[in-house]
């Protein structure tokens, strides 16, 4: 597993185009909105940073999974949402704004939780502490390619927002586009990996994501949240930053063994978010 052209600049320039085109359909109301209703922020992040660990620990001990590739697991769980969760949010109808904030907040928070976290993990499966920094440099590029091209997008809309209109649903045909790209490109990048790793993880990685989906879903409809809102949480903490993981695990920690779990799980997450996905969005038109 390796750093690539894809990883490294593709994906970075299509999601930024992509969050470009969501800013266009928000407004500062938005985000006012979930300021105004927090407990959307406090659930999200309760899910990601207080079960989810609990979680990938207990599926690791489980499945008895090697020391190496446990870690890797609890490194994935202790990784902040990604910017795709964004783009599989807007495509379900979900709340985007919410995600946007939840992506911000929760990438700032793992600044001190994923540190701990990893820290732990190594100390528990691998029997020795090794410090491991912030990833501040990382956090910084995810804000970049998140947060200042929906900023370019929501200025567009305020000045043009008859452009901004017109632009919703050639956007929206983008993001399938490139998601489908991004797939195909993946499992070429990984397929060696996929077929090397899969029988020992990838059930594992496979019921992780459901479970994260899942439980992003059910717990805030259960605490009466709004449907769009449940959307947004379960892409949220259901799409992890497997690129964040992967560059922890190669140029952090120097073992790439423990960069396959987010290599599988970025693989198989493609193909359960776009099923959510498409459940939901059929859902919240049937309703609306």
């Amino acid at each position: 597993m390796q750093a690539s052209l894809l990883i490294n600049l593709l994906l970075p320039l299509a999601l930024g185009v992509i969050m470009l085109g969501l800013g266009l359909g928000l407004t500062v109301d938005d985000f006012r909105r979930v300021a105004r209703y927090p407990r959307a922020v406090l659930v999200g992040l309760f899910l990601q940073t207080g079960v989810l660990p609990w979680v990938a620990l207990g599926l690791a001990l489980l499945f008895r999974l090697p020391p190496e590739l446990a870690v890797g697991l609890m490194l994935l769980a202790a990784s902040p949402g990604g910017a795709t969760a964004n783009i599989y949010s807007h495509l379900a109808r979900g709340d985007v704004a919410l995600n946007i904030t939840l992506t911000a907040v929760n990438s700032l928070l793992c600044l001190l939780t994923l540190p701990l976290i990893l820290n732990l993990s190594l100390q528990f499966f691998l029997g020795e502490g090794q410090y491991v920094p912030p990833p501040v440099n990382k956090i910084v590029e995810v804000a970049a390619i998140i947060l200042l091209p929906v900023a370019l997008g929501m200025g567009i809309r305020a000045m043009a927002p008859g452009f901004a209109a017109r632009m919703e649903k050639p956007i929206r045909l983008l993001s399938v586009l490139v998601l489908v790209l991004l797939i195909t490109g993946a499992v070429a990048q990984e397929w060696r990996i996929l077929t090397q790793y899969f029988a020992v993880v990838g059930l594992a990685c496979l019921l992780f994501n459901l479970i994260s989906m899942g439980s992003g879903y059910v717990a805030p409809l259960a605490l009466r949240l709004p449907r769009r809102q449940a959307i947004a949480i379960a892409m949220e903490i259901g799409i992890h930053n497997g690129t964040l993981a992967i560059f922890i695990a190669l140029n952090v920690l120097g073992n790439a063994t423990m960069s396959v779990p987010a290599a599988i799980y970025s693989l198989l997450m493609f193909f359960t978010a776009a099923g959510f996905a498409t459940w939901a969005s059929r859902r919240q038109a049937a309703t609306s």
